[in-house]
Protein backbone atom coordinates (compact mmCIF):
# COMPACT_ATOMS: atom_id res chain seq x y z
CA UNK A 1 0.00 0.00 0.00
CA UNK A 2 1.72 3.26 -0.80
CA UNK A 3 0.23 5.35 1.94
CA UNK A 4 2.19 2.89 4.21
CA UNK A 5 4.97 2.06 2.44
CA UNK A 6 8.25 4.35 3.74
CA UNK A 7 10.31 6.57 1.62
CA UNK A 8 13.63 5.08 1.18
CA UNK A 9 15.16 7.80 3.54
CA UNK A 10 12.90 6.22 6.21
CA UNK A 11 14.74 5.74 9.40
CA UNK A 12 14.24 3.25 11.90
CA UNK A 13 14.20 4.63 15.33
CA UNK A 14 17.58 5.58 17.10
CA UNK A 15 18.38 4.93 21.16
CA UNK A 16 15.35 5.89 23.06
CA UNK A 17 15.26 8.82 25.02
CA UNK A 18 13.01 8.06 27.32
CA UNK A 19 9.14 7.21 27.98
CA UNK A 20 6.14 8.39 26.28
CA UNK A 21 2.70 7.53 28.46
CA UNK A 22 -0.62 7.87 26.98
CA UNK A 23 -3.62 8.54 28.04
CA UNK A 24 -6.84 8.83 25.59
CA UNK A 25 -9.80 10.58 25.98
CA UNK A 26 -13.14 10.09 24.18
CA UNK A 27 -15.01 7.28 22.25
CA UNK A 28 -13.59 4.13 20.35
CA UNK A 29 -12.46 6.45 17.05
CA UNK A 30 -11.53 9.27 18.76
CA UNK A 31 -9.06 7.14 21.04
CA UNK A 32 -8.48 5.12 17.95
CA UNK A 33 -6.98 8.47 15.96
CA UNK A 34 -5.11 9.80 19.28
CA UNK A 35 -3.03 6.35 19.86
CA UNK A 36 -2.15 7.05 15.93
CA UNK A 37 -0.83 10.16 17.07
CA UNK A 38 1.12 8.88 19.71
CA UNK A 39 2.72 6.89 17.57
CA UNK A 40 3.99 9.50 15.29
CA UNK A 41 4.89 11.99 18.55
CA UNK A 42 7.06 8.73 19.79
CA UNK A 43 8.68 7.99 16.35
CA UNK A 44 9.76 11.74 16.53
CA UNK A 45 10.51 13.09 19.71
CA UNK A 46 13.02 9.63 20.17
CA UNK A 47 10.43 7.62 22.75
CA UNK A 48 9.71 4.23 23.74
CA UNK A 49 5.76 4.01 23.51
CA UNK A 50 4.35 2.19 26.86
CA UNK A 51 0.86 0.84 25.50
CA UNK A 52 -1.73 3.32 26.02
CA UNK A 53 -4.45 3.60 28.69
CA UNK A 54 -7.71 3.82 27.11
CA UNK A 55 -10.44 6.42 28.74
CA UNK A 56 -12.36 5.12 31.44
CA UNK A 57 -14.06 8.37 32.87
CA UNK A 58 -15.47 9.72 29.82
CA UNK A 59 -19.40 9.88 29.32
CA UNK A 60 -19.42 6.40 27.80
CA UNK A 61 -17.67 4.89 31.70
CA UNK A 62 -15.58 1.87 29.55
CA UNK A 63 -13.59 -0.88 32.04
CA UNK A 64 -11.76 -1.84 29.22
CA UNK A 65 -8.52 -2.13 29.12
CA UNK A 66 -6.01 -1.81 25.95
CA UNK A 67 -5.76 -5.50 25.77
CA UNK A 68 -9.55 -5.86 25.96
CA UNK A 69 -10.09 -3.67 22.47
CA UNK A 70 -6.96 -3.74 20.71
CA UNK A 71 -4.74 -7.35 20.28
CA UNK A 72 -1.69 -6.03 21.73
CA UNK A 73 1.42 -8.08 21.24
CA UNK A 74 0.34 -7.79 17.07
CA UNK A 75 0.38 -3.44 17.87
CA UNK A 76 3.74 -3.88 19.57
CA UNK A 77 4.88 -6.23 16.92
CA UNK A 78 3.83 -4.51 14.13
CA UNK A 79 5.27 -1.37 15.07
CA UNK A 80 8.70 -2.78 15.74
CA UNK A 81 10.26 -0.53 12.93
CA UNK A 82 8.99 2.14 13.77
CA UNK A 83 8.76 2.53 17.31
CA UNK A 84 9.86 0.71 20.37
CA UNK A 85 6.32 -0.26 22.44
CA UNK A 86 6.38 -1.91 25.83
CA UNK A 87 3.50 -2.77 27.91
CA UNK A 88 4.57 -1.15 30.87
CA UNK A 89 6.71 0.98 32.31
CA UNK A 90 9.80 -0.80 33.98
CA UNK A 91 9.73 -0.91 38.20
CA UNK A 92 12.54 1.28 38.34
CA UNK A 93 11.41 4.12 37.40
CA UNK A 94 10.72 6.92 39.93
CA UNK A 95 7.84 9.34 40.32
CA UNK A 96 10.17 12.22 40.64
CA UNK A 97 11.40 11.25 36.79
CA UNK A 98 8.19 11.89 35.41
CA UNK A 99 6.20 14.91 33.79
CA UNK A 100 2.45 15.78 32.26
CA UNK A 101 2.25 17.21 29.74
CA UNK A 102 -0.62 18.92 28.23
CA UNK A 103 0.53 19.13 24.31
CA UNK A 104 -0.60 21.81 22.55
CA UNK A 105 -3.28 21.05 19.69
CA UNK A 106 -2.48 20.66 16.24
CA UNK A 107 1.10 20.88 16.49
CA UNK A 108 3.65 20.79 14.35
CA UNK A 109 6.95 18.70 13.70
CA UNK A 110 8.90 21.87 15.72
CA UNK A 111 6.98 22.15 18.43
CA UNK A 112 7.57 18.30 19.20
CA UNK A 113 11.57 18.36 17.97
CA UNK A 114 12.06 21.47 20.12
CA UNK A 115 9.28 22.05 23.33
CA UNK A 116 8.66 18.92 24.40
CA UNK A 117 12.31 16.76 23.16
CA UNK A 118 13.71 19.47 25.70
CA UNK A 119 11.86 17.90 28.48
CA UNK A 120 14.29 14.55 27.98
CA UNK A 121 16.86 16.85 30.06
CA UNK A 122 14.76 16.99 33.54
CA UNK A 123 13.00 13.65 33.17
CA UNK A 124 12.51 10.21 31.99
CA UNK A 125 8.55 9.69 31.32
CA UNK A 126 6.50 12.02 29.63
CA UNK A 127 2.65 11.46 30.27
CA UNK A 128 0.61 13.10 27.45
CA UNK A 129 -2.63 14.37 29.06
CA UNK A 130 -5.10 13.83 26.40
CA UNK A 131 -4.31 12.50 23.06
CA UNK A 132 -7.32 14.09 20.30
CA UNK A 133 -6.08 15.87 18.18
CA UNK A 134 -2.56 16.40 19.72
CA UNK A 135 -0.82 16.42 16.15
CA UNK A 136 -1.27 18.89 12.86
CA UNK A 137 -2.87 17.00 10.11
CA UNK A 138 -1.25 18.86 7.13
CA UNK A 139 2.78 19.89 6.99
CA UNK A 140 4.07 16.79 8.13
CA UNK A 141 6.49 14.90 6.19
CA UNK A 142 4.88 12.27 4.26
CA UNK A 143 6.83 9.45 6.52
CA UNK A 144 5.25 10.70 9.72
CA UNK A 145 1.83 10.80 7.59
CA UNK A 146 2.43 6.87 5.79
CA UNK A 147 3.30 5.99 10.22
CA UNK A 148 0.43 7.12 10.87
CA UNK A 149 -1.40 5.19 8.55
CA UNK A 150 0.78 1.86 9.29
CA UNK A 151 -0.99 2.49 13.34
CA UNK A 152 -4.48 2.61 12.03
CA UNK A 153 -4.94 0.58 9.59
CA UNK A 154 -2.02 -2.18 10.16
CA UNK A 155 -1.02 -2.20 13.57
CA UNK A 156 -4.57 -1.05 15.30
CA UNK A 157 -6.33 -4.40 14.85
CA UNK A 158 -8.97 -5.66 17.24
CA UNK A 159 -8.78 -8.10 19.82
CA UNK A 160 -9.43 -11.95 18.52
CA UNK A 161 -12.65 -12.01 20.35
CA UNK A 162 -13.90 -9.08 18.53
CA UNK A 163 -12.62 -9.67 15.30
CA UNK A 164 -14.15 -13.03 15.41
CA UNK A 165 -17.90 -11.73 16.64
CA UNK A 166 -17.26 -8.87 14.31
CA UNK A 167 -17.19 -11.36 11.29
CA UNK A 168 -19.94 -13.91 12.15
CA UNK A 169 -22.17 -10.58 12.14
CA UNK A 170 -20.76 -9.61 8.94
CA UNK A 171 -21.63 -12.77 7.57
CA UNK A 172 -24.95 -13.19 9.32
CA UNK A 173 -25.94 -9.77 7.28
CA UNK A 174 -24.26 -11.23 4.04
CA UNK A 175 -26.58 -14.06 4.10
CA UNK A 176 -29.25 -12.10 2.74
CA UNK A 177 -27.49 -10.38 0.31
CA UNK A 178 -25.39 -7.34 -0.27
CA UNK A 179 -26.30 -4.78 2.57
CA UNK A 180 -25.97 -0.85 3.93
CA UNK A 181 -24.23 0.12 6.70
CA UNK A 182 -26.49 3.38 7.83
CA UNK A 183 -24.52 4.68 11.07
CA UNK A 184 -27.65 6.40 12.87
CA UNK A 185 -25.52 8.88 15.18
CA UNK A 186 -29.02 9.86 17.04
CA UNK A 187 -28.07 8.91 20.53
CA UNK A 188 -28.35 10.52 24.24
CA UNK A 189 -24.68 11.63 23.97
CA UNK A 190 -24.67 13.17 20.27
CA UNK A 191 -27.85 14.74 21.00
CA UNK A 192 -27.03 16.09 24.27
CA UNK A 193 -23.78 17.47 22.70
CA UNK A 194 -25.06 19.05 19.67
CA UNK A 195 -28.11 20.59 21.24
CA UNK A 196 -30.31 18.56 18.52
CA UNK A 197 -34.21 18.57 19.48
CA UNK A 198 -35.58 18.46 16.42
CA UNK A 199 -39.13 15.71 15.86
CA UNK A 200 -38.57 15.25 19.87
CA UNK A 201 -40.72 16.15 22.67
CA UNK A 202 -40.18 19.01 24.90
CA UNK A 203 -39.61 16.60 27.63
CA UNK A 204 -36.97 15.18 25.84
CA UNK A 205 -35.07 18.22 24.64
CA UNK A 206 -35.21 19.35 28.51
CA UNK A 207 -33.32 16.34 29.47
CA UNK A 208 -30.45 16.43 26.76
CA UNK A 209 -30.08 20.31 28.16
CA UNK A 210 -29.69 18.81 31.02
CA UNK A 211 -27.27 16.72 30.36
CA UNK A 212 -25.13 19.08 28.15
CA UNK A 213 -24.98 21.40 31.12
CA UNK A 214 -23.65 18.94 33.23
CA UNK A 215 -21.02 18.08 31.48
CA UNK A 216 -17.76 20.08 32.10
CA UNK A 217 -16.08 18.99 29.20
CA UNK A 218 -18.92 20.38 26.74
CA UNK A 219 -17.72 23.91 27.06
CA UNK A 220 -21.16 25.18 24.63
CA UNK A 221 -23.86 25.17 26.42
CA UNK A 222 -26.70 27.27 25.05
CA UNK A 223 -27.05 26.43 21.79
CA UNK A 224 -30.48 27.20 18.84
CA UNK A 225 -31.28 24.16 17.92
CA UNK A 226 -32.90 25.31 14.65
CA UNK A 227 -29.70 27.27 13.70
CA UNK A 228 -28.24 23.97 14.16
CA UNK A 229 -30.52 21.92 12.16
CA UNK A 230 -30.70 24.54 9.86
CA UNK A 231 -26.98 24.50 8.95
CA UNK A 232 -25.91 20.96 8.50
CA UNK A 233 -25.00 20.33 12.26
CA UNK A 234 -27.34 17.73 13.00
CA UNK A 235 -27.24 13.68 12.75
CA UNK A 236 -30.22 13.17 10.57
CA UNK A 237 -33.43 11.47 12.14
CA UNK A 238 -34.46 8.04 11.79
CA UNK A 239 -37.28 9.85 9.86
CA UNK A 240 -34.87 11.94 7.69
CA UNK A 241 -32.76 9.01 6.84
CA UNK A 242 -35.46 6.63 5.86
CA UNK A 243 -36.57 9.14 3.45
CA UNK A 244 -32.84 9.87 1.78
CA UNK A 245 -32.83 5.80 1.27
CA UNK A 246 -35.62 6.21 -0.29
CA UNK A 247 -35.06 8.81 -2.46
CA UNK A 248 -31.86 6.97 -3.76
CA UNK A 249 -33.41 4.35 -4.87
CA UNK A 250 -33.28 1.42 -2.00
CA UNK A 251 -36.05 -0.47 -2.24
CA UNK A 252 -37.96 -1.35 0.68
CA UNK A 253 -36.19 -5.28 1.01
CA UNK A 254 -32.65 -3.88 1.14
CA UNK A 255 -30.80 -5.59 4.25
CA UNK A 256 -29.99 -2.47 6.59
CA UNK A 257 -27.24 -2.56 9.82
CA UNK A 258 -27.68 0.01 12.36
CA UNK A 259 -24.17 1.05 13.26
CA UNK A 260 -25.31 2.37 16.61
CA UNK A 261 -25.87 2.49 20.27
CA UNK A 262 -29.02 3.03 21.51
CA UNK A 263 -31.01 4.99 19.93
CA UNK A 264 -32.56 7.90 21.70
CA UNK A 265 -36.20 7.32 22.45
CA UNK A 266 -36.04 3.72 20.77
CA UNK A 267 -39.48 2.69 19.23
CA UNK A 268 -41.10 6.31 18.95
CA UNK A 269 -38.12 7.10 16.91
CA UNK A 270 -37.92 4.38 14.70
CA UNK A 271 -41.26 4.14 13.69
CA UNK A 272 -40.94 5.06 10.44
CA UNK A 273 -37.28 3.87 9.23
CA UNK A 274 -38.35 0.65 10.35
CA UNK A 275 -41.60 0.57 8.39
CA UNK A 276 -40.49 1.42 4.98
CA UNK A 277 -37.01 -0.91 5.88
CA UNK A 278 -38.45 -3.87 7.55
CA UNK A 279 -34.82 -5.47 7.46
CA UNK A 280 -33.22 -3.59 10.17
CA UNK A 281 -30.93 -5.29 11.56
CA UNK A 282 -28.44 -4.26 14.56
CA UNK A 283 -26.24 -6.50 17.27
CA UNK A 284 -29.06 -7.65 19.12
CA UNK A 285 -31.14 -8.72 16.83
CA UNK A 286 -27.93 -10.52 14.71
CA UNK A 287 -26.27 -12.73 17.59
CA UNK A 288 -28.12 -14.04 20.65
CA UNK A 289 -27.72 -12.36 24.26
CA UNK A 290 -25.28 -14.99 25.02
CA UNK A 291 -22.94 -14.03 22.00
CA UNK A 292 -23.12 -10.44 22.73
CA UNK A 293 -22.73 -11.64 26.73
CA UNK A 294 -18.50 -10.79 26.72
CA UNK A 295 -18.83 -7.28 24.94
CA UNK A 296 -21.73 -6.17 26.78
CA UNK A 297 -21.38 -2.69 29.65
CA UNK A 298 -18.39 -2.06 27.26
CA UNK A 299 -19.34 0.18 24.84
CA UNK A 300 -15.62 0.34 23.16
CA UNK A 301 -16.05 -3.11 22.23
CA UNK A 302 -19.83 -2.63 21.00
CA UNK A 303 -18.38 0.11 19.07
CA UNK A 304 -15.75 -1.87 17.22
CA UNK A 305 -18.37 -4.26 16.13
CA UNK A 306 -20.12 -1.71 14.58
CA UNK A 307 -16.42 -0.62 12.32
CA UNK A 308 -16.34 -3.68 11.80
CA UNK A 309 -19.70 -4.37 9.63
CA UNK A 310 -19.45 -0.76 8.66
CA UNK A 311 -16.37 -0.98 7.29
CA UNK A 312 -17.59 -4.55 5.51
CA UNK A 313 -20.66 -3.14 3.98
CA UNK A 314 -21.45 -2.77 0.57
CA UNK A 315 -22.56 0.86 1.36
CA UNK A 316 -21.57 3.12 4.31
CA UNK A 317 -23.81 5.90 5.20
CA UNK A 318 -22.98 7.93 7.77
CA UNK A 319 -25.89 10.21 9.65
CA UNK A 320 -23.35 12.23 10.70
CA UNK A 321 -19.53 13.39 10.02
CA UNK A 322 -18.48 12.40 13.14
CA UNK A 323 -14.90 10.47 14.52
CA UNK A 324 -17.01 6.80 13.39
CA UNK A 325 -18.08 8.25 10.18
CA UNK A 326 -14.39 9.57 9.17
CA UNK A 327 -12.53 6.59 10.59
CA UNK A 328 -14.47 4.10 8.79
CA UNK A 329 -14.42 6.33 5.58
CA UNK A 330 -11.03 6.31 5.77
CA UNK A 331 -10.83 2.96 6.36
CA UNK A 332 -12.67 1.78 3.59
CA UNK A 333 -10.42 4.19 1.01
CA UNK A 334 -7.14 2.61 2.31
CA UNK A 335 -8.97 -1.18 1.13
CA UNK A 336 -9.69 0.63 -2.24
CA UNK A 337 -12.71 -0.47 -3.32
CA UNK A 338 -15.24 0.34 -1.13
CA UNK A 339 -17.76 3.53 -1.01
CA UNK A 340 -19.93 6.17 1.45
CA UNK A 341 -22.47 7.86 0.47
CA UNK A 342 -22.49 11.59 3.19
CA UNK A 343 -25.14 12.60 2.84
CA UNK A 344 -25.42 17.31 2.42
CA UNK A 345 -27.17 17.67 5.65
CA UNK A 346 -27.58 21.48 5.25
CA UNK A 347 -29.54 20.94 1.54
CA UNK A 348 -31.84 17.79 2.47
CA UNK A 349 -33.00 19.73 5.26
CA UNK A 350 -34.41 21.98 3.47
CA UNK A 351 -35.85 19.55 1.10
CA UNK A 352 -37.31 17.81 4.50
CA UNK A 353 -38.70 20.86 5.94
CA UNK A 354 -40.28 21.21 2.40
CA UNK A 355 -42.32 17.79 3.03
CA UNK A 356 -43.49 18.63 6.20
CA UNK A 357 -44.43 21.47 5.13
CA UNK A 358 -46.98 19.77 2.51
CA UNK A 359 -45.03 21.65 -0.11
CA UNK A 360 -43.20 18.57 -1.72
CA UNK A 361 -44.00 15.42 -2.24
CA UNK A 362 -41.78 12.64 -2.34
CA UNK A 363 -41.70 10.47 -5.55
CA UNK A 364 -39.69 10.91 -8.79
CA UNK A 365 -38.07 14.91 -8.17
CA UNK A 366 -37.50 14.23 -4.96
CA UNK A 367 -35.60 11.27 -6.42
CA UNK A 368 -33.84 12.62 -9.06
CA UNK A 369 -32.91 15.89 -7.28
CA UNK A 370 -30.91 13.94 -4.30
CA UNK A 371 -29.52 11.37 -6.54
CA UNK A 372 -28.14 14.69 -8.65
CA UNK A 373 -27.15 16.67 -5.25
CA UNK A 374 -25.18 13.36 -4.06
CA UNK A 375 -23.57 11.85 -7.38
CA UNK A 376 -20.19 13.68 -6.04
CA UNK A 377 -20.54 12.80 -2.71
CA UNK A 378 -19.09 9.07 -3.18
CA UNK A 379 -22.76 7.65 -4.48
CA UNK A 380 -22.04 4.67 -7.15
CA UNK A 381 -25.34 4.81 -9.01
CA UNK A 382 -24.54 1.34 -10.32
CA UNK A 383 -25.12 -0.07 -6.69
CA UNK A 384 -28.57 1.58 -6.73
CA UNK A 385 -29.11 -0.29 -9.69
CA UNK A 386 -28.03 -3.27 -8.10
CA UNK A 387 -30.19 -3.08 -5.17
CA UNK A 388 -33.10 -1.95 -8.00
CA UNK A 389 -32.65 -5.59 -9.98
CA UNK A 390 -32.69 -7.85 -6.84
CA UNK A 391 -35.55 -9.71 -6.38
CA UNK A 392 -37.71 -9.57 -3.38
CA UNK A 393 -36.31 -11.95 -0.50
CA UNK A 394 -38.60 -14.55 0.37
Amino acid sequence: MPCTQPSPNYTSPSESRGYLLAHTNGGLNQMRAGICDMVAIAHIINATLVVPKLDKKSYWQDSSNFSDVFDEDHFINALANDVKVIKKLPNEIGSSMKAVKYFKSWSGMDYYQEEIASMWADYKVIRAAKTDSRLANNNLPPDIQKLRCRACYEALRFAPQIEAMGKLLVDRMRSNGPYISLHLRYEKDMLAFSGCTHDLSPAEANELKTIRDANDNWKVKDIDPMEQRSKGFCPLTPKEAAIFLCALGYPSNTPIYIAAGEIYGGDSHMGVLQSRYPMLMHKENLASSEELEPFTNHLSQLAALDYIVSVESDVFIPTYSGNMARAVEGHRRFLGHRRTISPDRKALVRLFDKIEQGKLKEGKYLSDHVIESHRNRYVFLSIIITYNTQKPHQ
